[in-house]
């Protein structure tokens, strides 16, 4: 991938898109809110179109491509918030039977010791025995604690929750940008307050930075790159999701706005593979080499 997409690039994130859009919407999102629970068929409809196996080589039923495509995937499921194992299922194509083509859920534990859907999970992929479960943050993302923590953090699964996250910063300062040119105060646009324009601005720039950073550890697939992409993403999904609730001011605290969705969901990616701890490691290890 460079900078500029391909045409074909272009095309696969507009697909994604648009199945997630007919498939995962708004009232879709807030049906899941209310009634949490994997929806089966939404998994397969995935599974069919190629989302899981993006990377299988088409000699195995798999797509064929690499881990710029499926960054630019992962991309549009976190602007959607679509729920479910959706990382460790991925890694598992090709592994697991089903899991390709979307028959199968699987979950796995990560390095901090969590794991994501356990109990929708048909297949669970590490040690989960004696798993806890927890009162997760993110109504979408529930959540079991294992002892001892899980494996090393895998660098395409860093990669992909990175993904994620600017799919979430994206579209959170879309919303704010929305907002603010539609909510009136004092007569005006609150977009036209400077307050408003500097959080609006800041959330552009540490999309952009972030967005740089994902797309280029997609192409070196270096251990560095993506530690950097990872860490500047987290912040580009929280401080985003932040500031966007501040632009929303009170309602973005209701039920009826996916503005604290988003929020909630970023601090639980953010949360995966042992917090930013080991990303900062791996990026001063690199430093000092």
């Amino acid at each position: 991938m460079k900078f500029q997409l391909t045409e074909d690039q272009r095309a696969l994130r507009e697909g994604v898109r648009q199945l997630l859009a007919r498939r995962f919407d708004g009232a879709a999102l807030r049906a899941a809110v209310n009634a949490p629970g994997l929806d089966r068929a939404l998994w397969r409809a995935l599974g069919e179109a190629g989302f899981f196996a993006l990377r299988l080589p088409e000699a195995h039923g798999g797509v064929g491509l690499g881990l710029p495509e499926s960054v630019l995937a992962f991309e549009e499921a976190g602007r959607a918030l679509l729920p479910g194992p959706l990382i460790a299922t991925y890694l598992a194509a090709g592994e697991v039977a089903g899991a390709a083509d979307g028959q199968v859920v699987v979950a796995a534990v990560d390095g901090s010791g969590l794991v994501e859907w356990l109990a929708e999970a048909d297949v669970v992929r590490g040690d989960a025995a004696g798993a806890v479960p927890l009162r997760s943050v993110d109504p979408l993302t529930p959540l079991h604690r294992v002892g001892g923590g899980g494996a090393a953090v895998d660098p395409v699964a860093a990669l992909l929750t990175a993904a994620e996250q600017l799919g979430t910063a994206g579209r959170v300062c879309e919303l704010a940008v929305q907002h603010a040119r539609t909510r009136e105060q004092f007569g005006q646009p609150i977009g036209a307050f400077q307050a408003v324009k500097h959080l609006c601005a800041g959330m552009l720039v540490r999309a952009e930075v972030a967005r740089a950073a994902v797309y280029a550890a997609a192409v070196t697939a270096d251990r560095a790159d993506i530690a950097a992409a990872r860490l500047l993403s987290d912040e580009a999904a929280v401080r985003g999701a932040r500031d966007c609730l501040q632009v929303h001011g009170g309602m973005g605290f209701t039920w009826e706005s996916e503005v604290h969705l988003h929020l909630k969901r970023a601090w639980v990616r953010a949360r995966r593979g042992g917090v930013s701890t080991e990303s900062e490691e791996i990026l001063a290890a690199d430093l000092l080499a």
